[in-house]
């Protein structure tokens, strides 16, 4: 099914079909308003270049971790950082090769860096022991699985350029991590740990994020700009770009195990 566009002939609905029985991982992908049916390498040169947003935080908060004090999580806050680098590099493949095993480029740093900063956040800000981090991780996979397997009928939780395939546009399958930094900041708050307004400030950016990358189709045929559709998927980098930085200042500042290395006093003489 497709959605006729104002200038550029048909967008798409969904991924390609898989074959029968096979898939080829150089099968490209029509997924976003931007591309449409092109396959060409600068299709999508607003959702392409829009991942500068990753680098410049994951830049801005390596800067931040390097002058900031000695921290026994440091680490972890670096091993985030490189992760927030390499969703900005997968997705900018994505997005200019558009294709399955780009795709995977994509989605893998996502999932690696939502997995790690939850073990985080029940490690190092809650202070959870080891054997009910792992429950909740196990839990959160479960979810994180469940909700991206999820596909609606029309009219249940769809929209009208994607009526048949992954519920809003793919974003339900990011519904747990939004829950998980809800849920985090709200039991922060509840203790007082300074990290709450980070994580409830994130949450909060992550839903508009989230709004921007759910109606990209919807309202495509109204984002033209300099003779091409261009959807509202660039809006979901650049907000999730800044949501990943509030979480990465959240690491550096506010860590349980953080911890500024003082020097005793020199001994009279």
């Amino acid at each position: 099914m497709t959605v006729k566009g104002a200038c550029c002939g048909v967008l798409p609905t969904g991924p390609v079909p898989i074959r029968q029985g096979f898939m080829d991982w150089t099968d490209q992908i029509y997924r976003y308003c931007e591309r449409g049916q092109s396959a060409a390498f600068w299709a999508e040169p607003l959702n392409a270049l829009s991942n500068i947003a990753f680098l410049l935080a994951g830049v801005a908060a390596a800067i931040e971790l390097i002058r900031g004090p000695g921290i026994r999580a440091r680490p972890i806050a670096a091993l985030l950082v490189l992760l927030v680098l390499t969703i900005g590099a997968g997705s900018f493949l994505f997005h200019t090769f558009a294709t399955r095993w780009s795709s995977l480029a994509d989605v893998a740093p996502i999932g690696l860096f939502m997995l790690t900063y939850f073990i985080f956040v029940l490690r190092m800000f809650i202070g959870l022991p080891w054997p009910m981090v792992a429950a909740g991780v196990a839990a959160f996979i479960y979810a994180f699985s469940a909700a991206g397997a999820v596909q609606c009928q029309p009219g249940v939780l769809s929209i009208a350029a994607y009526a048949h395939g992954p519920c809003l546009n793919g974003s339900v399958g990011y519904l747990p991590a939004l829950v998980a930094m809800l849920g985090t900041a709200g039991v922060l708050a509840a203790t007082g740990h300074p990290a709450w307004r980070y994580l409830a400030s994130g949450s909060l950016v992550f839903l508009a994020s989230l709004a921007m990358r759910t109606f990209d189709l919807e309202l495509c045929p109204q984002t033209m700009l300099l003779g091409q559709l261009r959807g509202t998927h660039a809006l979901w980098h650049i907000l999730n770009a800044v949501t990943l930085y509030l979480l990465l200042r959240a690491a550096i500042r506010h860590a349980r195990w953080a911890r500024v290395e003082v020097l005793p006093p020199p001994l009279p003489v």
